[in-house]
């Protein structure tokens, strides 16, 4: 149906004066004499079939029925102008995107060409978990590591991920990496942030060594880094390393996994969840990791107001998790 709409500059020259308290004072702000802008409202109240005013000499006052009209009409020029605004700026403003280092060097940088507008994103990498308070992040998205749920922030759950270890093609043959156990006597790459070399060997139906060898690092990607300058072996996530696996800087080792979990979702504020620019680059980002396979599952995306958790999207589709000790492609 034809939508009935009053003339939009009668319209916003009755929300200036009625806002403004004074048609003098609209005129100034919308650039029209005085006389313009009563012709408007008048043209208005024609339309409307009732004043919106009441004139008693150079005096207005509005009517109960402008007084209503003009505070619908307020906030709905309100919000126009900020979807103009969004439009506008989305094709020239940068989108900040803040993750982890791993996250950015080994996934985030390499596919950036393939999203419409990669070439305005501005990647920022926190040496910890990444932060999602965004009053003071400066970030449009954060990648936040796993699933935990924030209050005023949406969680969209992006990539889950078995452990296997890694280590530089040099030291498999001079070491002689040929079955699970080799790797006690091993330096391995500590994780502190989530070491799981136990689950590992458990997984391997071996006793993991009494005392590992190895370093500990703040975070995965360090101790991936490490084992590709072959200081050793280092328990990599595969949905981060498959890339550099297929490359040949690194080989995997052995069928063996941990159980798989959500390590990356896409975060970002409550306010913010029908921004253009944030439901493209969610959309896109889901698309690449179901595009190699390790997307998390999707009907568990969840936002937190006032202390308490809903979910946003309730899909059926089942939750496919690798059997303990399977590889992750299996």
């Amino acid at each position: 149906m034809t939508r009935k709409l009053p003339p939009f500059a009668a319209v916003r020259a009755f929300e200036a004066a009625a806002r403004l308290g004074s048609i003098k004072e609209a005129s100034e702000e919308l650039c029209l004499t005085a006389s313009a802008v009563s012709h408007q409202i008048r043209a208005l109240e024609e339309y409307l079939g009732t004043s919106v005013f009441r004139r008693s000499g150079n005096r207005v006052e509005l009517t109960l029925t402008g007084r209503a009209y003009a505070g619908k009409l307020t906030t709905l020029l309100d919000a126009f102008e900020e979807s103009t605004r969004s439009v506008k700026e989305a094709g020239r403003r940068p989108f900040r995107v803040h993750c982890t280092p791993g996250f950015a060097a080994r996934w985030l940088v390499p596919r950036l060409n393939r999203l419409a507008f990669g070439d305005r994103v501005r990647v920022s990498v926190s040496n910890g978990a990444p932060s999602t308070d965004f009053t003071s992040n400066g970030a449009d998205v954060v990648i936040q590591w796993a699933d935990a749920p924030v209050l005023g922030v949406v969680t969209e759950p992006l990539m889950q991920s078995a452990r296997y270890p890694v280590v530089s093609p040099s030291l498999i043959q001079s070491k002689e990496l040929r079955e699970p156990g080799d790797l006690c006597r091993m330096t391995l790459m500590h994780d502190e942030t989530m070491d799981a070399w136990d689950e590992w060997f458990e997984a391997a139906g071996i006793d993991p060594p009494a005392f590992p060898r190895g370093p500990t690092f703040p975070n995965c990607e360090l101790a991936t880094t490490a084992a590709e300058q072959e200081q050793g072996v280092a328990l990599a996530y595969d949905a981060v390393v498959r890339s550099t696996v297929e490359s040949g800087a690194l080989v995997r080792l052995f069928d063996a996994v941990t159980m798989p979990f959500v390590i990356y979702s896409v975060s970002y504020p409550s306010s913010r969840k029908n921004d253009q620019m944030i439901r493209e680059f969610s959309d896109w980002i889901h698309s690449e990791a179901k595009a190699v396979g390790v997307e998390a599952r999707t009907d568990l995306i969840c936002e937190v107001a006032s202390g308490r958790v809903s979910l946003l999207r309730t899909a059926t589709r089942p939750e496919n998790k690798p059997k303990l000790g399977a590889r992750p492609e299996d």
